[in-house]
C-alpha cells in the first residue's frame, strides 16, 4: 500500500516490509516541533497476515538447532551493543529519558540478547527411571509455538528485548507490537532482527492501535501464548480474553513501590534511594518508589535532605548534556501527574516541593518532581499507580508500622528498606510482600540474568528473564518409552 509517506517506517510481516492501512507520528517531546518519524499502522486483516506468517514458520524454527538460535540471537546482541549510543539517542528523543539513560537501557537490551543466546545452548531436560521395570522417562521443554508480544513505552526497546530474546532463544515465533506512542526504538529493533539470518515469518513487526492489533493477538486462536505489559486495566482485559480461548498468558502490570527507611538508615544512602528511585527516569518506571516510608525519628532530616537533592535535579531537554530528569512523556501523562497532584492536595497533603509546569528552551511536557509530606496511606495519592515524578512520604511510629503499611498495597512489584541494621533486613527481606526486595538500593534498577516480576496486582504468571523465562516460553512433555 502507498500512503504517500517518502519516508515511512513500516511493519515487518513474513520477512517482508509492508507498509499498513494508516500512519502516526512519533514526536519528541522534549521538542514537540521535533518529529521523530512516521510509522505505518496495521490494521486488523495485516495483523492476522502477521499472525499467519508466524504461524507457518513457527514448526521451522521450532526444530532448528541450538547453534542456529545461538548464531541469530548473538548477531542481534552485537549489533545493538555496537550501535548503543545511535539507539539510546533515538530512545530518548522518542521516549524522554535522558541520553545516559538511553544508552544504558539500549546496552541492556544487547545484553539480554546476549544472555538468552547462551540460553539456546543450555536448554536441558532430564531422564530419570521409572517406577515401572524398564521404561524410560524422558522429560523436555518445547516451545509454545506463536508468542503474541506487548509493551510498554517506558522502556521501549529494553522490555523487548527481555520478551522476544527468550521467545525465539526457545524455538517460538514472534508477533509484536511495540507501544504506539514510541515505535521508534521497537522500529529500530526490527531492523537489527530482520538482518540476523533470522527465517522469514519467525519475527513479525504489527505497530498499530492496541484496539485492533493488541485486539487481533488476543482472539486469534493461532497465537498460543500473550505476553503483556502494561496497565492494570488493560492486563485484566489480556487475562480474561486469553482465559476465554484457554491461551497461556504472562502480565507484568503496576506498581506502587513502598521505600521504607529508618532511624538508623545511612542519611545519604537513604536519600540517593529515594531521588532515584522515585524520580530519574521521570518516575515512569512500574517499579518507582513512589511511597517513602520514613520513621519519626528520622523523618525530619530525611525530608529535609531528599528536598535538598531534588533542588539540585535538572529538568530539561532528554538530549542535553547535564540533564537529571528528562520531559513527561506526552501531554495525557502530564495531565494525569498534575491531576495527581491536585488529589494529593484536596486529601490533605502538603506538597513540599515541586509538582509545577516548567518552560524550557523548546516546547515540551516538563514539570519539576514532586514531593508530598504528610501524606497517609489510605491516600488515593498514596494507593493508585500516578506513573510520574510523584512521590508521598508516610511517617510511621517503627519498624513494624513501616512493613504492615509498606504491605498494605494491592501491588507487589518491588520494596525497599534503608536501614544499617542487619535484623531488621532481614526481617524485611522475608516479610515484604513483593516480587522484587531492595536494601539500601533504590527499588528501580534490576539485573538481566536474573528473575523479574512481582505479586497481587501487579504480576500474573511466570517471571521474565533470567532462566526463569522459560517457564513462560516453553511447555513440558513427558515421554515414556518402553524399549
Amino acid at each position: 500500500m502507498d500512503t504517500g509517506h517518502k519516508d515511512l517506517h513500516k511493519n515487518f510481516i513474513g520477512g517482508e516490509w509492508l507498509a499498513g492501512a494508516g500512519v502516526t507520528r512519533n514526536i519528541n517531546p522534549s521538542n514537540t516541533n521535533d518529529l521523530v518519524g512516521e510509522y505505518t499502522q496495521a490494521d486488523a486483516a495485516q495483523a492476522a497476515t502477521a499472525i499467519a506468517a508466524a504461524r507457518a514458520a513457527a514448526p521451522g524454527w521450532a526444530r532448528s538447532t541450538p547453534q542456529a538460535r545461538y548464531d541469530v540471537l548473538k548477531k542481534i546482541s552485537d549489533e545493538i551493543l555496537s550501535r548503543k549510543d545511535e539507539l539510546g539517542r533515538l530512545l530518548a528523543r522518542e521516549e524522554g529519558k535522558t541520553l545516559p539513560e538511553g544508552i544504558g537501557e539500549a546496552a541492556r537490551a544487547g545484553q539480554i540478547f546476549a544472555f538468552f543466546a547462551g540460553e539456546a545452548l543450555r536448554l536441558a531436560g532430564e531422564k530419570i527411571a521409572s517406577v515401572r521395570p524398564g521404561v524410560d522417562v524422558e522429560i523436555t521443554r518445547e516451545p509454545m509455538g506463536v508468542v503474541g508480544i506487548i509493551t510498554p513505552w517506558n522502556f521501549p526497546i529494553a522490555i523487548p528485548a527481555w520478551k522476544i530474546a527468550p521467545a525465539l532463544c526457545y524455538g517460538n515465533a514472534v508477533v509484536f507490537k511495540p507501544a504506539d506512542l514510541v515505535p521508534g526504538s521497537g522500529h529500530a529493533l526490527a531492523e537489527i532482527i530482520s538482518r540476523s539470518g533470522i527465517p522469514a515469518g519467525v519475527f513479525n513487526l504489527v505497530m498499530g492501535r492496541g484496539s485492533v492489533v493488541g485486539e487481533a493477538f488476543l482472539t486469534s486462536k493461532h497465537v498460543d501464548a500473550i505476553t503483556f505489559t502494561g496497565s492494570v486495566a488493560t492486563g485484566r482485559k489480556v487475562a480474561a480474553t486469553c482465559v476465554s480461548r484457554m491461551a497461556k498468558f504472562q502480565l507484568e502490570m503496576g506498581g506502587k513501590n513502598p521505600m521504607v527507611v529508618l532511624d538508623d538508615a545511612d542519611l545519604k544512602v537513604a536519600v540517593e534511594c529515594a531521588a532515584n528511585g522515585a524520580f530519574f527516569s521521570t518516575g515512569q518506571r512500574c517499579t518507582a518508589s513512589s511511597r517513602l516510608i520514613v520513621t519519626e525519628g528520622i523523618h525530619d532530616k530525611f525530608v529535609a535532605a531528599l528536598s535538598e537533592r531534588m533542588k539540585g535535579l535538572l529538568v530539561d531537554d532528554a538530549l542535553k548534556a547535564g540533564t537529571h530528569i528528562g520531559p513527561v512523556v506526552d501531554k495525557t501523562q502530564l495531565e494525569q501527574n498534575l491531576s495527581y497532584i491536585g488529589i494529593g492536595r484536596d486529601e490533605g497533603a502538603r506538597l513540599a516541593l515541586g509538582g509545577e509546569l516548567i518552560n524550557r528552551e523548546n516546547p515540551g511536557f516538563y514539570m519539576s518532581p514532586a514531593l508530598f509530606v504528610d501524606a497517609t496511606n489510605a491516600m488515593r495519592s498514596s494507593r493508585e499507580e500516578i506513573f510520574g515524578p510523584v512521590a508521598s512520604v508516610i511517617r510511621v511510629k517503627n519498624y513494624d508500622e513501616a512493613l504492615a503499611v509498606a504491605n498494605d498495597t494491592e501491588f507487589g512489584l518491588s520494596s525497599g528498606i534503608c536501614t544499617t541494621s542487619l535484623k531488621y533486613a532481614s526481617d524485611f527481606k522475608r516479610n515484604a510482600e513483593a516480587g522484587m526486595v531492595m536494601v539500601n538500593l533504590a527499588t528501580a534498577g534490576v539485573d538481566y540474568h536474573v528473575p523479574f516480576g512481582g505479586r497481587k496486582g501487579s504480576s500474573y504468571g511466570p517471571r521474565e528473564q533470567g532462566r526463569y523465562a522459560a517457564e513462560f516460553y516453553t511447555t513440558v512433555k513427558t515421554a515414556y518409552t518402553l524399549p
